[in-house]
């Protein structure tokens, strides 16, 4: 290297800490485990331990729930009484995210009976269809089981606006 070159290092400076800035708020609780990545380099793997893993059925139901709610166009689970019950459930965040699932769980297979309510005007067999595959794929990748059948039964088709009573002013003073 040449006496008139010197090596040049480039540091960026640290971004100021505002005094002014809000702390986080005491009633946010900090997460019971870091979510930000499950790769299998987090714990050494033992390949050779013994045991068995057992997934309750409850487990399984609740997992094709959030698949199921997660599909465009289905706006709700279950009938119309296990819904009204679920509003409940939900007014005192006790949210059922199994309601409108049942399942049947073996050893290295399931299967799931799903009652959606979809949305007005999407097309109920293509819901139907995403619905299928989403409970499927999510079954499949979470728990481990082959799924061999999802039945869904469409028992309703919401209107928006037709139950959104809230927002009407009263006819009567």
């Amino acid at each position: 290297m040449a006496e008139d070159q010197k090596p040049t290092t480039t540091a960026t400076p640290a971004a100021p800490v505002s005094e002014t800035a809000a702390p986080k708020p005491a009633s946010t609780p900090a997460p019971r485990v870091d979510r930000s990545s499950f790769s299998s380099s987090r714990v050494p793997a033992d390949e050779n331990a013994a045991g068995k893993t057992t997934i309750a059925d409850g487990v399984v139901a609740k997992i094709a729930g959030i698949a199921a709610r997660e599909v465009a166009g289905v706006y709700a689970l279950g009938g119309g009484g296990a819904r009204a019950f679920g509003a409940i459930r939900d007014a005192i965040n006790a949210t059922d995210l199994s309601q409108g699932v049942k399942v049947e769980v073996g050893e290295t297979q399931a299967a799931a009976d799903l009652t959606i309510v979809v949305e007005y005007p999407a097309p109920i067999q293509e819901v139907a269809g995403n619905v299928r595959a989403a409970v499927a794929g999510a079954i499949s990748r979470l728990v481990g089981l082959e799924v061999v059948e999802v039945n869904v039964e469409v028992n309703d088709v919401h209107i928006a606006g037709a139950d959104d009573d809230e927002n009407t002013e009263s006819r009567v003073a």
